[in-house]
């Protein structure tokens, strides 16, 4: 079942930023754009190349109103641990956040078999609606670069009602308002 248009689930869970562990809730991710990145487990292989690659992108996000939140089913020690041992880990300056009960990985129905996170993407907007997911295997790992584009679309429509983005759409191009007259016409 698709989490397209439904507020996410509630949560309360520990979290490790910047050298210092907060808490975190469902609550504090509404007001603003969101992106909650999950994966497997730390100290693993594609983990931190998406998570380095994440980092890579945050200025940006944050330029774009944007908070990221990484997620595992690892505790917060567990993070602080692999951002002091990883250099690609050491870069991160967003939120880490902890799900060792699997309750937020399970309210986003990315919890596997073995009780790990899979590579689930998702954007959500102020009002804590998932309004754009994806979910990939173990193996393939995600490009941050592309959560970019989809914000800026997410974003456009929430302001434009009755418009909407086609494919490939960049900030400033066309849109499409649908109609009866543009039926068969695109």
């Amino acid at each position: 079942m698709s989490l397209i248009g439904k507020e996410i689930v509630e949560f309360k869970t520990d979290a490790y930023k910047n050298g210092e562990f907060i808490e975190v809730s469902s609550e504090d991710l509404k007001g603003k754009w969101a992106v909650i990145c999950f994966y497997p487990a730390d100290f693993s292989f594609v983990c931190p190349t998406e998570l380095e690659d994440l980092q890579g992108q945050y200025a940006t996000l944050k330029e774009l109103g944007v908070e990221v939140y990484s997620c595992s089913t690892d505790t917060h020690f567990v993070h602080k641990a692999w951002h002091d041992y990883s250099d690609a880990i050491s870069k991160i300056e967003y939120t880490m956040l902890a799900d060792p009960s699997h309750h937020i990985a399970s309210g986003f129905d990315v919890i596997d078999e073995q009780g790990l996170a899979q590579r689930g993407t998702f954007i959500i907007d102020p009002d804590g609606i998932v309004q754009a997911m994806e979910i990939n295997a173990d193996g393939i790992g995600r490009d941050a670069s592309e959560l970019i584009d989809k914000i800026k679309a997410g974003k456009y429509v929430r302001s434009h009602p009755g418009e909407v983005c086609p494919a490939k759409w960049k900030e400033g191009e066309d849109t499409l308002k649908p109609s009866l007259d543009l039926v068969g016409k695109i």
